[in-house]
């Protein structure tokens, strides 16, 4: 039994696992670690089952990746704190002490896997359907580490969590669920799209709505009324996805529909198993 103590770096409670030499494993680059191999293993069984090259996809959700470390750290210095990453530009590398912005990460994935999708000469409205399943679920599987913990609660429910000796929301876990929940949607609704893009349009609506609710019980710096950098950010996502809608409904339109066998009740008890599992392993390590 591994025993977890917290550090302090950059502000961000960190869960430490284990340490060799100068070295830390903390909680959170364990689950983002297992979130990216999910994601990688789902995506290529997919490319597989529809007849795509294993290797370029792989090439793809690998470049997909890197664009979102870069991205999700891009977005948070230009956003959240660019004066000091100014004044501390060597800070900007150490990723480990937190600072990543999920709406960059996506950015970011989205365009370097744009890119090697192009030069594979793949279609990239089929890939982007092929990988949104995927990416939610590696999203879903990344959450449970996450050290940014939610705003204080009014009564303290039993559900809560303890930090700083206040009890308060375990945003991470309503993030997780609500992801899963999402991949429970994009993975039935494969078989059934009408146009391509499809899926990946209802992952982008569906984690920006995800998002914009979770945002509600976080503590990020208000800029606008109520509205978080965040909840700002999610409604350009929202609005990007339905026009997206639109353009391909009439660029892509699908005549026929490929079987797929999925049964519903399998994804469902699937689905609710994550849940379970990803919650206890939180609150086991979190809580």
């Amino acid at each position: 039994m591994f025993k977890c103590k917290e550090s302090q770096k950059g502000g961000i409670s960190l869960v430490e696992l284990f340490s060799f030499g100068p070295f830390s494993v903390h909680f959170f680059g364990v689950t983002i670690a297992a979130g990216m191999i999910a994601a990688l293993y789902l995506a290529t069984q997919e490319a597989k089952r529809v007849n795509l090259s294993e290797d370029a996809i792989f090439d793809v959700v690998l470049y997909s990746l890197l664009g979102g470390i870069i991205g999700a750290r891009l977005l948070y210095i230009l956003v959240y704190d660019p004066v000091y990453y100014l004044t501390n530009p060597f800070e900007v590398f150490r990723i480990q002490a937190g600072g990543l912005s999920i709406h960059g990460g996506i950015l970011g994935g989205f365009f370097l896997g744009l890119w090697r999708a192009l030069r594979n000469k793949l279609d990239v409205w089929h890939v982007a359907d092929l990988l949104a399943p995927a990416l939610i679920l590696g999203q879903a599987i990344g959450r449970i580490g996450c050290d940014v913990f939610g705003v204080p609660m009014d009564k303290p429910f039993f559900w809560g969590v303890e930090q700083n000796g206040q009890i308060v929301h375990p945003v991470q876990a309503y993030e997780l669920t609500l992801n899963y929940l999402l991949f429970a949607w994009l993975w039935t609704k494969r078989k059934s799209i009408h146009y391509k893009g499809q899926i990946f349009v209802h992952y982008l609506i569906g984690f920006s709505a995800i998002r914009s609710i979770v945002e509600l019980f976080r503590m990020n710096p208000e800029v606008l009324g109520l509205l978080s950098v965040s909840h700002l950010l999610s409604f350009v996502g929202i609005l990007t996805g339905l026009l997206l809608q639109q353009y391909l409904k009439k660029r892509y339109p699908l005549m026929t529909r490929e079987h797929i066998p999925t049964s519903l009740t399998r994804t469902i008890g699937i689905t609710f198993l994550l849940i379970i599992i990803s919650t206890g392993l939180y609150y086991f390590v979190q809580g």
